[in-house]
């Protein structure tokens, strides 16, 4: 057993005085005013910090395969990298290859994240559509604990979906209980472009922000929007970067739509300026998709977190090291995308976010847990401080200081976007399944101690 003692919980909907008891099964058996410490209990004293849900980041990309290599961190690096941060749960995505089963992809998925050290659930992509993929779904979601479906109009002639599938794959999820979840971008528009800046020699990492304008994302968000509005079905938008994309979701709620927006804190930081580099492999290092855009669109990302018309923060955690990125040394639609983050999603926003005012501690509570776990079904058992739900909570310093590095994260990735900057907001100890696994810099992962984290069907409207 283990005895929070002496901390002030923060939850999405209050703040108050509390000890928490955890059970033997890793879940919370009591909260209260003050508890006495049973015989034989472990104590963490929580005195001066907050006790909040362990973050959940639902979007990671975990030893993926990509553009002609496979992520670097892997379910164990990237699950204790993120509980070094106080995230305590992930949501991965199963990338079937062209044409095969939805259902076989997952199962290798599920053999590659055996080994997580945190917690874990899956989206699983949809990239073509046939009589098998409808029926996958269906298995998925009635026998596999999976109630979300993703979709990228991106990445043309690889794994992007049109029209029609997104018509098909939006309908089927419906009827089953189901939430598809989008990447927003115009591909036939960013191949057009793309081929455009190369013929005009473009190939460095400056003409990546050039090829995927912020027109091409506002589109897809409204196309995407108005497809699913045709159906009556909900839909989540990832990583939203736009001033456009975030407005077409705050008018889409306006009008009775059930959209969901996400964004990134990286999004949140920087600019397209980080393009300009001199030196190409420091470009390089911040090539992902959608990128970095001019520091105009940031206001409107914050306004949407606000008010809480974008819902859920997330890294899109997809690690390449530096030699990886040299793949495109020469062509820049060859640098594989992706930039790391899971280990500090949490200190990012408080800093941003909490210490200037924009956030209250209840909202950063909302946006980097309970909101993920409310829309995709995980209440009561994470996101949330209640007798009953697991043990996942992150002992927060809000005036701790930290400054990043490579030389120190636990990502396994040789470099870090965010170096050299000093946070406010800093994950002292984590808590997962009722066990101390990161405390005061010491990092207690356990190689296969995540569980598989089924999420039942949702509502049907």
């Amino acid at each position: 057993m283990l005895h929070v003692k002496g901390g002030t919980i923060v939850t999405a909907e209050r703040t108050f005085r509390a000890d928490i008891l955890c059970d033997d099964n890793g879940r919370i058996a009591t909260i209260a005013p003050e508890i006495d410490t049973p015989t034989g209990c472990e104590i963490v004293d929580a005195h001066g910090l907050l006790v909040m849900p362990g973050g959940i980041d639902p979007h990671t990309h975990m030893e993926m395969p990509f553009m002609g290599s496979i992520a670097s961190d892997d379910f164990y690096t990237g699950t204790a990298a993120g509980l070094a941060g106080g995230t305590t749960s992930i949501i991965d995505f199963v990338i079937p290859d062209s044409g095969s089963s939805l259902l076989e992809a997952w199962k290798a998925w599920r053999i590659k994240a055996e080994k997580a050290a945190a917690d874990y659930s899956f989206h699983v992509a949809v990239t073509h559509w046939d009589d098998q993929v409808h029926q996958d779904m269906a298995t998925l979601v009635n026998e596999c604990g999976v109630n979300s479906f993703k979709h990228f109009m991106a990445y043309k002639n690889a794994l992007m979906v049109d029209d029609d599938v997104l018509l098909h794959s939006i309908r089927r999820a419906g009827e089953l209980g189901a939430l598809c979840t989008v990447h927003a971008e115009n591909g036939d528009a960013v191949a057009y472009m793309q081929a455009r800046l190369l013929a005009e020699g473009r190939t460095g990492p400056d003409a990546h922000p050039a090829s995927r304008p912020p027109t091409v994302e506002g589109e897809a968000a409204q196309r995407v929007i108005a497809l699913a509005g045709l159906l009556d079905a909900p839909v989540y938008i990832v990583h939203v970067s736009t001033a456009e994309a975030a407005h077409a979701i705050a008018d889409a709620r306006m009008r009775g739509q059930r959209v969901y927006g996400e964004v990134l804190p990286q999004h949140l930081v920087f600019d397209e300026s980080v393009y300009s580099s001199p030196d190409w492999l420091t470009a390089a290092r911040y090539v992902m998709s959608p990128p970095f855009r001019p520091r105009h669109h940031q206001h409107a990302l914050w306004a949407g977190l606000t008010s809480g018309q974008l819902q859920t923060t997330a890294t899109d955690h997809c690690c390449f090291c530096a030699g990886q990125k040299e793949n495109g040394r020469t062509n820049f639609t060859h640098i594989p995308n992706g930039t790391p983050g899971i280990e500090d999603r949490m200190s990012i926003l408080w800093h941003h976010g909490v210490t200037t005012g924009r956030l209250s501690p209840q909202e950063f509570v909302a946006i980097t847990s309970t909101n993920t776990a409310r829309i995709f079904n995980m209440l009561p058992r994470k996101g949330c401080i209640v007798e009953g739900a697991d043990a996942d909570l992150v002992l927060w310093d809000a005036q701790g200081t930290r400054t990043i590095s490579a030389r120190t994260h636990h990502q396994n990735v040789d470099y870090n976007i965010y170096e050299g900057m000093t946070v406010t907001g800093v994950a002292r100890r984590t808590i997962s399944a009722g066990r101390v696994v990161w405390d005061e810099g010491d990092l207690r992962a356990t190689r296969g101690a995540g569980r598989y984290i089924e999420r039942p069907a949702l509502p049907r409207r």
